[in-house]
């Protein structure tokens, strides 16, 4: 009897155990307002739901379980059901800024717009609202002083496109994940071209669906995080949510029918232990297709000695006539992405938590060089060729009809961090140890190596192997030519670093909180060694790849602390100050320094400033890269230059210094305020100084009486000219942020939102003379000219603004972006120095409808560049002869005008007459229609 009891109680209870009680309610706001999309999720299980358009939502649990709920923007809360079965639920407004890392302090966060500096907020569904396919891109329609666009060569910088805030330059701006330092990518950017001679992180890689916000501090940042953090910090925070998450299907494709895009991404959390901690992860596969804008090349030009070739004029036109474009492919690259991300978090006890995270992305890209015509590169030169290219040209020998080489790049981009948070004796202490890589490898096709002549003892084959049967070849034989190979293999570089971090912080008083913290920084950077036939005599037609005097693996490390004090003296006045010191082993100390204060007024208002000195070390990329570059040289086509590094030979016979760290001083002052619920407001005045700033030299020639030094390396390295990194200037940069909200507007049933956000340009320029080597001086050049000036201060927008309209209602969203690019200022190079060109104020409009079909299934469609405005530029004179020229009709020895030539000389006649050989201020590929499906688990 008491055996059955026994079994029935134990029935009974196992069943009570499984019993599941169906729950339903709704989510509102204080004035009563249904909140949709609210996470309402089992604690400690991934059993959950998101409320509906009126803020409904019901799930099934166990009876004695606890519900949270969380909604972006609004506290969060937990809930025990206690068997209860209707709920209304009120989420009373958060500040969307208290788990920010980044506030100027070490010390706790606060609200941005109470923050003693300025800082953006961008939430995963802004990011996902532009329609862009990579982060970098969706950060360029949303934050005002954020700046990236794709080059026009597309060689290695195809591989990601430099970025930057403030127009100061890639290097100048510090990338965080969750706060810990982003590695660097092994890129350094080397074409004339916004972004010479920078590099930064990879940030293209970065899946948006693994993103929960991001954090743009626009202040200099160096004496929190050190180097790098000259104009700003990027913070980029993960989604930390163990709740089910959602797989997106991606298309698209441009309106000329290129750039076909396909991807599919899933990211899901789950709990950890007995909700102990959490893990989220992100998958992310993604191809895009080639997107061809090439322009229709002036025959007048290909055929004129100065402009082009020289070649016979008929001889031209016959080719032109087949390919009025000379071949040339050049728009965004064919890409192919995997990006696979986790960020999880682990309570080891109540004092202690232990959180990781790591990343890891891999990009190839397939592009080309310029097409060589059969003017270019001639079968009388070269008459191996028409067996090489055997083509349909019925005037050449085999046909041959010229070539495109191609460039394939493969990248490789990791990081991860571990750390451990706990709290002993009141003291708050993170430990954290994070390591991250990038590598960059490329493969060129469908060239040749057409400048060696090799002995006998060096004969290669067609493979680049050594034959020993010669026969009676002869020095200065061209059959090695003409057994060249059609492939290389370049080499590339790669680039780590492994960082440990101690943070410590306490409050210890109501008014008073303090942090203090060191770093450990080890960084490695190696030029991978390319084969021979590839670098040998100048290396393969359009790519040369990395010489073994040129290769190596180069690696310093350094140490750096910091003490922070954050003080109220009273209720409404904040007052914060940094210090750091930092040791490099190989340039020495630096020392820096923070103060920031802010004013709140009446609880709603906040008046704010800060003034800082900052520093950013030369990168490794700087001081040790050395390799011969393929670059457009106007009037004369592509031609071979050398860039010489600080510490080598040639430097030393060049009397070039080693490079120094550059150190800046900036001032900020700001107001902003939160008048109501609805509207908010920032505006920032932002003045930065730097000295010593590092910039890689324009290309310096032969001196007019020759047998000097530089001569002799130009000649004896088969170049055209050469450049090389300096400490050359310094720089001054001012301007005005604007941000201002007006949302959550009741309009019918709906909710009308605006955001109005702007960056405008009051100074970017040199500030003194350029300091140049004697060398360059003796012979009558300078490291920094016009051209360079030009993409240093004037090559992004002087102001730019962005006007958000976003309108929610019933079952779906629409938002209509308009984004205003102001003008940009280029002195390509080779241009008559009376002359500048101006890209024309352009304002690109994107509209965004997303339709939730279900609770659980929501269809996206973003039309980028609605109207399919293009980039446009024109002359611009500098003076009386300037107008002259764009005014003269005269017909010149080339049969063109006078500014027709110089059209031709910037543009490669015209096979970059969109955006000029240098660059251009938003993308050229016009309306691009992309179309999302997001499941939500």
């Amino acid at each position: 009897m008491r055996k059955n009891l026994f079994i029935l109680t134990f029935i009974l209870g196992i069943t009570a155990s499984w019993a599941q009680l169906k729950i339903s309610g709704k989510i509102v706001d204080i004035n009563n307002q249904g909140l949709p999309g609210a996470s309402v999720v089992e604690k400690g299980t991934t059993n959950g739901t998101t409320s509906d358009f009126d803020g409904n939502f019901s799930l099934t649990v166990n009876p004695e379980s606890t519900i949270v709920i969380n909604f972006v923007g609004f506290d969060s809360q937990e809930i025990k059901v206690a068997g209860k079965t209707n709920f209304t639920i009120v989420l009373k407004e958060g500040l969307e800024l208290d788990e920010v890392v980044i506030t100027g302090s070490r010390t706790p966060a606060r609200s941005n717009t109470k923050s003693p500096l300025p800082i953006d907020v961008v939430s995963a569904k802004d990011l996902v609202s532009t329609g862009q396919t990579t982060f970098d891109k969706a950060l360029q329609y949303k934050i005002p002083s954020f700046n990236t666009v794709q080059t026009p060569v597309n060689d290695a910088t195809s591989l990601l496109d430099p970025y930057e805030i403030r127009n100061m330059g890639p290097s100048r701006t510090l990338i965080l994940i969750n706060g810990k330092r982003k590695n660097l990518s092994a890129l350094l950017y080397t074409q004339t071209s916004p972004g010479r001679g920078e590099t930064g992180s990879d940030i293209s890689g970065i899946p948006t669906d693994a993103i929960k916000s991001v954090e743009v501090l626009r202040d200099g940042a160096s004496a929190q995080y050190g180097s790098d953090a000259i104009a700003g910090v990027i913070n980029i925070i993960l989604k930390d949510s163990p709740n089910p998450g959602s797989a997106t299907l991606r298309s698209g494709i441009t309106s000329q029918g290129d750039g076909e895009m396909f991807g599919v991404s899933i990211n899901n959390g789950s709990s950890i232990g007995d909700d102990k901690g959490f893990i989220n992860y992100t998958v992310d596969f993604s191809k895009t297709s080639l997107s061809n804008r090439p322009g229709t090349v002036s025959a007048l030009g290909e055929a004129d000695p100065d402009l082009g070739f020289g070649a016979d004029l008929a001889f031209v036109e016959e080719f032109l006539s087949r390919n009025p474009d000379a071949g040339n492919i050049n728009g965004a690259p064919e890409t192919a992405a995997a990006k696979f991300l986790v960020n999880g978090s682990y309570t080891l006890s109540e004092e202690s938590n232990l959180y990781f995270n790591a990343a890891f992305i891999n990009k190839k890209v397939n592009s080309f060089a310029n097409y060589r015509t059969p003017y270019w590169r001639t079968v009388d030169d070269f008459p191996y060729l028409a067996d090489f290219f055997p083509g349909d040209n019925p005037t050449t020998d085999g046909g041959y009809d010229g070539y495109v080489p191609t460039f394939e790049g493969d990248l490789n981009d990791y990081n991860a961090t571990i750390g451990l948070k706990s709290v002993i004796n009141e003291w708050n202490v993170d430990a954290s140890f994070t390591t991250g890589g990038n590598s960059q490898t490329y493969k060129v096709s469908d060239s040749h190596n057409r400048n060696v002549v090799y002995s006998p003892s060096t004969w290669v084959d067609s493979n680049g192997n050594g034959v020993v049967d010669t026969g009676e070849i002869t020095e200065g034989s061209q059959l090695y030519r003409e057994n060249s190979k059609k492939s290389f293999d370049p080499g590339g570089t790669s680039f780590s670093h492994n960082v440990g971090n101690i943070d410590v912080s306490k409050i210890l008083s109501d008014n008073l909180s303090v942090a203090f913290g060191t770093e450990f920084r080890y960084e490695t950077f190696e030029i991978i060694e390319g084969e021979l036939a590839s670098y040998d005599g100048g290396g393969a037609d359009s790519f040369a790849g990395n010489s073994p005097e040129n290769s190596g693996k180069f690696t310093r490390y350094n140490f750096g602390g910091y003490a922070s004090l954050n003080w109220n003296p009273t209720e409404n006045l904040t007052l914060d100050g940094t210090i750091r010191t930092e040791n490099y082993s190989d340039f020495g100390n630096a020392f820096v320094w923070k103060l920031s204060s802010a004013y709140t007024i009446a609880d709603k208002y906040t008046l704010r400033g800060s003034v800082s000195t900052g520093f950013r070390a030369p990168t490794l990329h700087q001081i040790y890269t050395q390799k011969a570059q393929y670059s457009f040289v106007p009037g004369e086509g592509i031609q071979v230059g050398g860039l010489v590094n600080n510490v080598s030979s040639q430097a030393g016979l060049l009397g070039l210094p080693k490079l120094d760290a550059e150190t800046s001083t900036n001032f900020t002052l700001g107001f902003g305020g939160k008048v109501n619920r609805n509207l908010s407001f920032t505006i920032d005045y932002y003045n930065i100084a730097v000295k010593d700033r590092i910039v890689l030299s324009t290309e310096i020639g032969p001196t007019d009486a020759g047998g000097t030094a530089l001569d002799q390396i130009l000649t004896d390295n088969n170049l055209s000219d050469l450049s090389f990194f300096v400490n050359a200037i310094d720089t001054k940069t001012s301007g005005i942020d604007v941000v201002i909200g007006y949302n959550k507007i009741e309009l019918g049933n709906g909710k009308l939102g605006f955001n109005l956000s702007g960056n405008y340009t009051i100074e970017n320029e040199r500030d003194g003379a350029v300091n140049n080597p004697t060398l360059v001086a003796d012979a009558g050049q300078s490291v920094v000219n016009d051209t360079q000036e030009a993409l240093f201060f004037t090559s992004r927008p002087q102001t730019k603004w962005i006007l958000g309209t976003t309108y929610d209602i019933g079952k779906w969203g629409l938002s209509l972006n308009n984004t205003y690019f102001g003008k940009t200022t280029f002195k390509q190079q080779g241009l008559d120095e009376n002359l500048r060109t101006e890209f024309t104020p352009k304002i690109v409009t994107d509209l965004g409808i997303n339709f939730n079909a279900t609770d659980k299934i929501t269809i996206a469609l973003n039309v980028n560049n609605l109207l399919d405005v293009l980039p446009e530029w024109d002359f611009k004179a500098e003076n009386a002869t300037g107008q002259a020229i764009i005014n003269d009709t005269t017909i010149t020895s080339s049969g063109q005008t006078a500014i027709k030539n110089q059209s031709d000389l910037i543009t490669f006649n015209q096979r970059y007459s969109q955006m000029t050989y240098d660059g251009y201020h938003f993308s050229q590929l016009g309306t691009m229609f992309n179309l999302s499906l997001n499941y939500q688990f």
